[in-house]
């Protein structure tokens, strides 16, 4: 987990608090900063995500494997009457 996704998640959760105290006390305003800031936040977070999922691959990442050559291919055949 790198330090977007847990920076995203912060601010998912304080945009969430502020938005919902906006709310509770009536000011659109908090309620539309804070709705921003979660937005922000998620944002944030698949960006982390993302950055995340490239970093697996990068690290994961192996030559492919041989497939085993299919008995029933053509070339199979004509080596086998060579």
């Amino acid at each position: 987990m790198n330090k977007d996704r847990v920076e995203g998640k912060v601010k998912d959760a304080a945009g969430r608090v502020e938005r919902q105290v906006g709310e509770w006390t009536g000011d659109s305003k908090k309620q539309v900063e804070g709705a921003a800031k979660q937005v922000e936040g998620k944002v944030q977070n698949a960006w982390g995500k993302t950055k995340d999922a490239v970093d697996d691959a990068k690290s994961s990442s192996k030559p492919p494997k041989r497939v085993p050559e299919d008995p029933d291919s053509e070339e199979s055949i004509k080596a086998r009457r060579s």
